[in-house]
């Protein structure tokens, strides 16, 4: 297996904000998980690709603290995870499928749910958290929908709702599950615009990611899972159509081009 440290741009002193050390997970006895090992550093954008049921979806959930894990160690901003989740490091992303989109919740409110960490336990937000949600929705450009009922937004409003939500919890690492997919092109636009600017900010940022093209396109490392980390390091390094093939079963050379996305591609409105 090839693991490369990632290393920090030179203008930046190495920061370690996610470190995850020999993490096993099986549930029925079916193996989610194995010996898995990686490092995301601050300021960065790590894409997390590999085929469905490779694992990226139950190490989300043990970034979260959704599974605990038989074997292995998460620490975020030097610390354990558990301790990283209750100073509310960590903000989620979801993919639209699992979102019950007819639930009676407007924009604004599912925005605030990012604020719940920092509010005392009957949750009523303070002068800080409206600014917050307004200046998320800002940034995301929903800030005219904040009324409006979640569900009755397009799959990109949906999406970028959903970032808000993360923008508003103040989180030093989010992750992202595959947040371009069912996006149109201006919402596609302006997420990897907002992701350059997490990253300039500070962020660390690990997406699940299908799509090969983003991960050429802005992302600084990329991690390679099939059950186990198969590669991980800077893009430039790892991303070749070699590891990619292993990554996906194996696959042909040819079917699997890696090309970056086209900046002036047509797409839905």
């Amino acid at each position: 297996m090839q693991h490369r440290q990632p290393r920090p741009p030179q203008h930046r002193p190495a920061q370690e904000r996610i470190v995850v050390d020999n993490l096993c997970y099986a549930y029925n006895g079916v193996v989610a998980l194995h010996d898995v090992s990686l490092r995301a550093y601050a300021g960065s954008i790590c894409a997390l690709v590999g085929m469905n049921g490779a694992g990226k979806s139950t190490l989300f959930k043990a970034l979260m603290g959704f599974v605990r894990p038989s074997r292995g160690t998460i620490a975020i901003n030097g610390v354990p995870l558990r301790e990283a989740l209750r100073q509310q490091a960590v903000a989620y992303v979801p993919q639209t499928e699992s979102v019950d989109w007819n639930f009676p919740v407007s924009v604004a409110n599912v925005v605030m749910m990012g604020r719940y960490g920092t509010m005392n336990l009957l949750r009523i937000p303070r002068r800080r958290d409206h600014q917050a949600v307004r200046e998320s929705l800002e940034r995301v450009e929903l800030w005219p929908l904040r009324h409006r009922q979640i569900g009755q937004l397009s799959g990109g409003q949906r999406k970028r709702a959903f970032v808000a939500r993360a923008l508003a919890q103040e989180a030093s690492v989010m992750l992202l599950d595959e947040p371009f997919a069912g996006v149109d092109i201006r919402t596609e636009k302006l997420l990897i615009q907002l992701f350059q600017q997490f990253r300039q900010e500070g962020r660390t940022l690990l997406i699940s990611t299908h799509d090969l093209s983003h991960v050429t396109g802005f992302c600084d490392d990329v991690v390679l899972i099939n059950k186990t980390v198969l590669a991980y390091g800077e893009t430039s390094e790892v991303f070749t159509q070699e590891n990619v093939a292993r990554t996906f079963g194996g696959g042909p050379l040819d079917s699997l081009t890696i090309t970056p996305p086209d900046p002036f591609a047509q797409g839905e409105a």
